[in-house]
Protein backbone atom coordinates (compact mmCIF):
# COMPACT_ATOMS: atom_id res chain seq x y z
CA UNK A 1 0.00 0.00 0.00
CA UNK A 2 3.13 2.05 0.97
CA UNK A 3 4.96 1.33 -2.50
CA UNK A 4 1.62 2.01 -4.48
CA UNK A 5 1.35 5.57 -2.99
CA UNK A 6 4.72 6.05 -3.04
CA UNK A 7 3.95 5.80 -6.83
CA UNK A 8 1.12 7.87 -7.20
CA UNK A 9 3.02 10.68 -5.82
CA UNK A 10 6.06 9.94 -8.07
CA UNK A 11 3.90 10.45 -11.28
CA UNK A 12 2.19 13.29 -10.46
CA UNK A 13 5.35 15.09 -9.72
CA UNK A 14 7.10 13.64 -13.54
CA UNK A 15 4.83 16.27 -15.00
CA UNK A 16 5.49 18.98 -17.84
CA UNK A 17 7.08 22.04 -16.18
CA UNK A 18 3.64 24.57 -14.10
CA UNK A 19 5.86 27.55 -15.25
CA UNK A 20 7.72 27.56 -18.40
CA UNK A 21 10.21 30.90 -18.88
CA UNK A 22 11.82 30.66 -22.13
CA UNK A 23 14.66 33.67 -22.92
CA UNK A 24 12.04 36.37 -21.22
CA UNK A 25 13.28 39.77 -21.14
CA UNK A 26 12.11 42.68 -19.49
CA UNK A 27 13.48 46.01 -20.21
CA UNK A 28 12.22 48.89 -18.56
CA UNK A 29 12.33 52.87 -20.63
CA UNK A 30 13.51 55.67 -18.37
CA UNK A 31 13.34 58.51 -20.97
CA UNK A 32 15.23 57.72 -23.70
CA UNK A 33 17.38 55.01 -21.51
CA UNK A 34 16.27 51.27 -21.76
CA UNK A 35 17.52 49.31 -18.91
CA UNK A 36 17.10 45.91 -19.15
CA UNK A 37 16.25 44.00 -16.09
CA UNK A 38 16.21 40.71 -17.37
CA UNK A 39 18.01 39.33 -20.13
CA UNK A 40 17.31 36.14 -21.71
CA UNK A 41 15.93 34.31 -18.24
CA UNK A 42 14.83 30.63 -18.98
CA UNK A 43 14.23 28.19 -16.46
CA UNK A 44 11.41 25.76 -15.97
CA UNK A 45 9.66 25.27 -12.39
CA UNK A 46 8.33 20.95 -12.11
CA UNK A 47 5.65 19.98 -9.64
CA UNK A 48 6.45 18.99 -6.32
CA UNK A 49 9.52 20.68 -6.35
CA UNK A 50 11.41 23.46 -3.64
CA UNK A 51 13.19 25.97 -5.81
CA UNK A 52 15.27 28.53 -4.36
CA UNK A 53 16.15 31.68 -6.74
CA UNK A 54 18.88 33.07 -5.61
CA UNK A 55 21.29 36.67 -6.14
CA UNK A 56 22.67 39.60 -5.61
CA UNK A 57 20.85 43.08 -5.10
CA UNK A 58 20.31 44.39 -8.61
CA UNK A 59 20.79 40.66 -9.76
CA UNK A 60 16.97 40.34 -11.55
CA UNK A 61 15.94 38.57 -9.01
CA UNK A 62 13.07 40.22 -7.91
CA UNK A 63 11.93 41.06 -11.35
CA UNK A 64 12.45 37.28 -12.07
CA UNK A 65 9.85 36.57 -8.61
CA UNK A 66 7.62 38.89 -10.50
CA UNK A 67 7.53 36.92 -13.78
CA UNK A 68 7.39 33.58 -11.74
CA UNK A 69 4.07 34.62 -10.47
CA UNK A 70 2.77 35.62 -13.49
CA UNK A 71 2.55 38.99 -12.52
CA UNK A 72 4.04 41.16 -15.11
CA UNK A 73 4.79 40.09 -19.04
CA UNK A 74 8.24 40.13 -20.61
CA UNK A 75 9.10 42.92 -23.34
CA UNK A 76 10.53 39.67 -25.04
CA UNK A 77 10.34 35.97 -24.57
CA UNK A 78 7.43 33.79 -23.44
CA UNK A 79 5.90 32.19 -19.94
CA UNK A 80 3.85 29.62 -19.91
CA UNK A 81 1.59 28.64 -16.89
CA UNK A 82 0.16 25.52 -17.15
CA UNK A 83 1.21 25.36 -20.69
CA UNK A 84 -0.21 28.32 -21.70
CA UNK A 85 1.16 31.43 -22.78
CA UNK A 86 0.35 34.65 -20.47
CA UNK A 87 0.40 37.51 -23.14
CA UNK A 88 -2.26 35.35 -24.75
CA UNK A 89 -4.50 35.82 -22.05
CA UNK A 90 -6.91 38.31 -21.00
CA UNK A 91 -5.73 40.12 -17.69
CA UNK A 92 -8.81 38.96 -16.17
CA UNK A 93 -8.59 35.43 -17.41
CA UNK A 94 -4.82 35.62 -16.15
CA UNK A 95 -6.30 36.54 -12.63
CA UNK A 96 -8.30 33.77 -12.31
CA UNK A 97 -5.60 31.03 -13.68
CA UNK A 98 -3.11 32.59 -11.18
CA UNK A 99 -5.70 32.69 -8.23
CA UNK A 100 -5.79 28.90 -8.61
CA UNK A 101 -2.67 28.12 -9.39
CA UNK A 102 -0.06 30.29 -7.25
CA UNK A 103 -0.04 31.52 -3.92
CA UNK A 104 1.92 34.59 -3.00
CA UNK A 105 4.22 35.28 0.43
CA UNK A 106 5.44 38.38 0.72
CA UNK A 107 8.75 39.68 2.86
CA UNK A 108 6.49 42.79 4.10
CA UNK A 109 3.47 40.63 4.76
CA UNK A 110 0.91 42.93 2.82
CA UNK A 111 -1.85 42.51 5.02
CA UNK A 112 -5.01 44.47 5.28
CA UNK A 113 -4.52 46.24 9.05
CA UNK A 114 -8.35 47.01 8.91
CA UNK A 115 -8.94 43.33 8.48
CA UNK A 116 -8.82 40.61 11.02
CA UNK A 117 -6.37 37.49 10.42
CA UNK A 118 -9.35 35.23 9.05
CA UNK A 119 -10.42 38.11 6.78
CA UNK A 120 -7.09 38.56 5.12
CA UNK A 121 -6.93 34.69 4.49
CA UNK A 122 -10.36 34.96 3.25
CA UNK A 123 -10.10 37.58 0.65
CA UNK A 124 -8.62 35.54 -1.91
CA UNK A 125 -11.52 32.90 -2.25
CA UNK A 126 -13.70 36.15 -2.87
CA UNK A 127 -12.39 36.47 -6.45
CA UNK A 128 -13.19 32.79 -6.79
CA UNK A 129 -16.81 33.24 -6.37
CA UNK A 130 -16.33 31.17 -3.17
CA UNK A 131 -19.19 31.28 -1.00
CA UNK A 132 -19.65 32.55 2.43
CA UNK A 133 -19.70 29.97 4.33
CA UNK A 134 -17.07 27.71 2.65
CA UNK A 135 -14.69 31.31 3.03
CA UNK A 136 -14.87 31.40 6.73
CA UNK A 137 -14.68 27.38 6.83
CA UNK A 138 -11.33 27.25 5.10
CA UNK A 139 -10.29 30.06 6.74
CA UNK A 140 -10.35 28.70 9.88
CA UNK A 141 -9.35 25.64 8.94
CA UNK A 142 -5.97 27.02 7.16
CA UNK A 143 -5.24 29.37 10.75
CA UNK A 144 -5.71 26.69 12.71
CA UNK A 145 -2.95 24.73 10.07
CA UNK A 146 -0.35 27.33 11.11
CA UNK A 147 -1.25 27.59 14.97
CA UNK A 148 -3.00 30.56 14.94
CA UNK A 149 -6.56 29.88 15.94
CA UNK A 150 -6.26 31.79 18.80
CA UNK A 151 -5.22 34.88 16.90
CA UNK A 152 -7.95 34.87 14.17
CA UNK A 153 -9.99 37.59 14.77
CA UNK A 154 -6.77 40.16 15.98
CA UNK A 155 -5.90 42.44 13.30
CA UNK A 156 -2.43 42.46 12.06
CA UNK A 157 -1.49 44.88 14.55
CA UNK A 158 -2.36 43.40 17.31
CA UNK A 159 0.49 40.23 16.25
CA UNK A 160 3.44 39.76 16.01
CA UNK A 161 5.77 39.59 13.07
CA UNK A 162 6.13 35.83 12.98
CA UNK A 163 2.30 35.96 13.50
CA UNK A 164 1.89 38.03 10.57
CA UNK A 165 4.05 35.69 8.40
CA UNK A 166 1.89 32.83 9.49
CA UNK A 167 -1.40 34.57 8.43
CA UNK A 168 0.09 35.70 5.00
CA UNK A 169 0.92 31.54 4.62
CA UNK A 170 -2.62 30.88 5.07
CA UNK A 171 -3.69 33.45 3.24
CA UNK A 172 -1.25 32.23 0.06
CA UNK A 173 -2.83 28.49 0.49
CA UNK A 174 -6.53 29.80 0.39
CA UNK A 175 -7.48 28.92 -2.87
CA UNK A 176 -5.42 25.57 -2.64
CA UNK A 177 -2.76 26.35 -5.28
CA UNK A 178 -0.17 24.35 -7.14
CA UNK A 179 2.79 27.05 -6.48
CA UNK A 180 3.91 29.18 -3.48
CA UNK A 181 5.73 31.98 -4.63
CA UNK A 182 7.22 33.04 -1.34
CA UNK A 183 9.49 36.54 -1.57
CA UNK A 184 12.42 36.59 1.35
CA UNK A 185 9.93 34.97 3.30
CA UNK A 186 11.87 35.34 6.41
CA UNK A 187 13.73 38.45 5.56
CA UNK A 188 11.48 40.26 8.47
CA UNK A 189 11.36 37.90 11.14
CA UNK A 190 14.12 37.27 13.90
CA UNK A 191 16.50 33.68 13.42
CA UNK A 192 14.13 31.38 15.61
CA UNK A 193 10.82 33.11 14.08
CA UNK A 194 12.47 32.47 10.29
CA UNK A 195 13.22 28.82 11.46
CA UNK A 196 9.62 28.11 12.13
CA UNK A 197 8.52 29.62 9.29
CA UNK A 198 11.14 27.81 7.42
CA UNK A 199 9.70 25.05 8.70
CA UNK A 200 6.23 25.40 7.89
CA UNK A 201 7.43 25.64 3.96
CA UNK A 202 9.17 22.63 4.13
CA UNK A 203 6.21 21.42 5.63
CA UNK A 204 4.23 22.04 2.71
CA UNK A 205 6.52 21.19 0.43
CA UNK A 206 6.94 17.13 1.66
CA UNK A 207 3.37 16.43 3.31
CA UNK A 208 1.35 18.29 0.87
CA UNK A 209 3.38 18.11 -2.36
CA UNK A 210 3.35 21.85 -2.62
CA UNK A 211 5.73 23.67 -5.08
CA UNK A 212 7.55 26.19 -3.75
CA UNK A 213 9.80 29.08 -5.57
CA UNK A 214 11.18 30.64 -2.84
CA UNK A 215 13.39 34.46 -3.81
CA UNK A 216 16.18 35.06 -1.33
CA UNK A 217 19.50 36.19 -1.07
CA UNK A 218 20.15 34.53 2.13
CA UNK A 219 22.10 31.01 1.13
CA UNK A 220 21.48 29.77 4.97
CA UNK A 221 17.93 29.20 3.69
CA UNK A 222 19.48 27.02 0.37
CA UNK A 223 19.64 23.94 3.05
CA UNK A 224 15.50 23.95 2.50
CA UNK A 225 15.50 24.00 -1.12
CA UNK A 226 15.60 20.32 -3.62
CA UNK A 227 17.09 23.13 -6.32
CA UNK A 228 19.06 26.46 -6.01
CA UNK A 229 18.81 28.74 -9.51
CA UNK A 230 21.45 31.57 -9.48
CA UNK A 231 20.36 34.40 -11.03
CA UNK A 232 23.39 37.21 -12.61
CA UNK A 233 22.78 40.01 -14.51
CA UNK A 234 19.16 39.51 -15.27
CA UNK A 235 19.84 35.42 -16.47
CA UNK A 236 20.57 32.23 -14.77
CA UNK A 237 24.00 32.19 -14.39
CA UNK A 238 23.66 28.10 -12.40
CA UNK A 239 20.53 26.33 -12.32
CA UNK A 240 21.69 24.07 -9.83
CA UNK A 241 21.59 20.12 -9.40
CA UNK A 242 18.75 18.44 -7.80
CA UNK A 243 20.15 16.74 -4.68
Amino acid sequence: MKKHKQKEEDERCKKKPIIDLNDVWKIYRMGEVEVPALRGLTLEIFPCEFVSLMGPSGSGKSTAMNMVGCLDVPTKGHILLDGRDIAELEESDLAQIRGRKIGFIFQQFNLINNLTALENVTMPMIFQDMSSYDREKRGVKLLKSVGLEDRMYHKPTELSGGQQQRVAIARSLANDPDVILADEPTGNLDSKTGVEVMDLLSDLHKKEDKTIVMVTHDAKLSKFADRIIHIKDGKVVNGGKQK
